[in-house]
């Protein structure tokens, strides 16, 4: 399959890459590194590097920014990083996509953990991931071509513990290959408007 990797060089991006990589052509994707360059938060971006790459098997999405801090000191900017990057960002990629891929091609989201598990400082990261789980469901049933749409949903990853560990107090976090599973089974299997809990 041809595959295109948006946020290939982040840290859950360069695992899915790797296992990906050992069966498909991978071209990959950043806002600053990559095969291409494209800012998902920008849908002409992303058209037009979906132009230059052509028709494609399968896109998976491993970034989007998200705002950590107290609720009570959060502004409507500081709310919006999450909403314009991390959600609107995938939802670009769905919009724009899908009039990119084969016949019977996929799409795979990345949400996480705090969608279903809210944690402290994180109202940004809940509402943010639990509308990516909602609008995959949704959107699962409108793809036309038999093209199908997933999310991801990972817990925190032992490469990451370190900065994001405090956030998670009490949860083992994952290995990020086996994370870069449940895209390999997005990808390759037959499931479409599912949640791929990776926990």
């Amino acid at each position: 399959m041809k595959i295109a990797v948006f946020g290939a060089s982040g840290t859950l991006g360069r695992a899915v890459v790797e296992r990906l990589g050992q069966h498909h052509d991978i071209i990959s994707i950043g806002r600053t590194s990559g095969d291409y360059r494209a800012d998902l938060t920008d849908i002409t971006s992303v058209r037009a590097v979906l132009d230059q790459i052509g028709p494609l098997d399968a896109l998976i999405a491993t970034t989007g920014q998200l705002h950590f801090g107290t609720l009570a000191d959060t502004t409507p900017e500081q709310f919006q990083i999450g909403l314009n990057d991390k959600l609107l960002g995938q939802v670009n990629l769905v919009l724009a996509g899908q009039h990119y891929l084969n016949d019977g091609g996929s799409i795979t989201l990345t949400s996480g953990i705090v969608s279903d598990e809210p944690i402290r400082y994180g109202s940004n990261a809940t509402t943010v991931n639990a509308a990516l789980d909602g609008f995959v469901r949704a959107a699962a049933l409108e793809l036309p071509r038999g093209l199908r749409v997933n999310v991801v949903s990972p817990n925190v990853v032992v490469e990451s513990w370190e900065g994001y560990g405090p956030y998670f107090p009490g949860v083992e976090p994952v290995p990020a290959a086996r994370v870069a599973l449940a895209y390999q089974r997005s990808v390759e299997g037959i499931q479409s408007g599912r949640v791929l809990r990776v926990w």
